[in-house]
């Protein structure tokens, strides 16, 4: 099994101003994906991870420290910029 490690600096702040934000919301507001049919697919075809494991839910709430991967890329959801 092959296990990669990543530091906090290779994950890509999604920044936001509210107690949460849906998985499908995340992915178009992080310029991820180019709409949200697009979000609505690749999510109910499992793939994106959050916090290491797939989701199929584009509902599912993601609050500060959640991560998101989604086509090699890795976003981490907070409330400010982290240092």
């Amino acid at each position: 099994m092959k296990v990669t490690v990543k530091r906090k600096a290779d994950r890509i702040p999604v920044v936001i101003g509210t107690e949460f934000i849906k998985l499908e919301a995340a992915l178009k507001f992080a310029n991820a994906v180019e709409s949200g049919g697009m979000a609505k697919a690749d999510i109910q075809d499992g793939l994106v991870s959050v916090n290491g494991e797939v989701c199929t839910m584009r509902g599912k709430k993601l609050y500060p420290g959640d991560t998101v991967s989604y086509q090699g890329a890795e976003y981490l959801i907070c409330i400010h910029e982290p240092q």
